[in-house]
């Protein structure tokens, strides 16, 4: 066998089997545990008893770098102190030194509670879609799968993007001069500085960024999904 040929096949193998894991850990906890009442039900207690444990560390690692206005060493042109983290793991440990474990879960209950709704709200979406336009008996095409994919990823989104900006407040609390004693001291003070509207900040970014993501994802797990099963 060529070495490119052994080089392709076990990189689409990995790609492959990273991407169908996630599927591959729903099916056998249907298939050997009792306390799920179907797909939906299994994938949302997996995330928010799980995945939100995981996530949070590495979200909250990125929104502090992406508040970073300019690069590390240097003064901010406003005279204030300059950026504080080099990268990831400079950012990670240095959270983990001032701020202790917790620190590195700031925002954790904003994050669960942005996404175990919306993760029913994309998928029963998406799934509506494709049933919708699809005739009985048949699956649905590339077309179908993206436009479903993409509206799943916009609906969801514009649900989230309420708790995402709280999320983000949290996740920078006392970074930016502003301490919050939790999700609703959080949404209390936000509201009464800037009133409802700033739920919606971001909004547009998130809708504008969510279709094309989340109908390439989609066409690609659905494929993806042909090709391993």
């Amino acid at each position: 066998m060529p070495v490119e040929e052994f080089v392709a096949g076990w990189i689409s193998g990995a790609v492959g089997l990273a991407l169908g894991h996630p599927v591959d850990t729903v099916k056998v906890r249907l298939q050997t545990q009792s306390g799920y009442r179907g797909i939906l039900d299994c994938v949302i207690k997996t995330y928010r008893d799980e995945t939100a444990m995981v996530l949070a560390p590495v979200d909250l690692i990125k929104v502090r770098l992406q508040n970073q206005t300019h690069p590390y060493g240097l003064r901010s042109p406003a005279g204030g102190s300059g950026a504080q983290y080099r990268g990831p793991v400079h950012c990670g440990a240095s959270i983990f030194r001032e701020e202790g474990v917790l620190g590195l879960f700031r925002g954790t209950g904003a994050l669960v509670l942005r996404d175990t709704p919306t993760m029913a709200v994309y998928f029963l979406t998406y799934v509506s879609l494709c049933r919708a336009v699809t005739a009985q008996g048949r699956e649905p095409g590339p077309l179908t799968i993206l436009v479903a994919g993409g509206c799943a990823g916009t609906a969801s989104w514009a649900l989230a993007t309420p708790m995402d900006v709280i999320k983000a407040r949290l996740q920078m609390d006392g970074v930016k001069g502003v301490s919050y004693h939790g999700v609703l001291d959080c949404i209390r003070i936000s509201v009464r500085h800037e009133g409802p509207q700033v739920f919606l900040k971001g909004l547009a970014l998130n809708s504008i960024r969510a279709f094309p993501v989340n109908a390439v994802t989609f066409l690609s797990y659905e494929n993806i999904l042909k090709l391993i099963c």
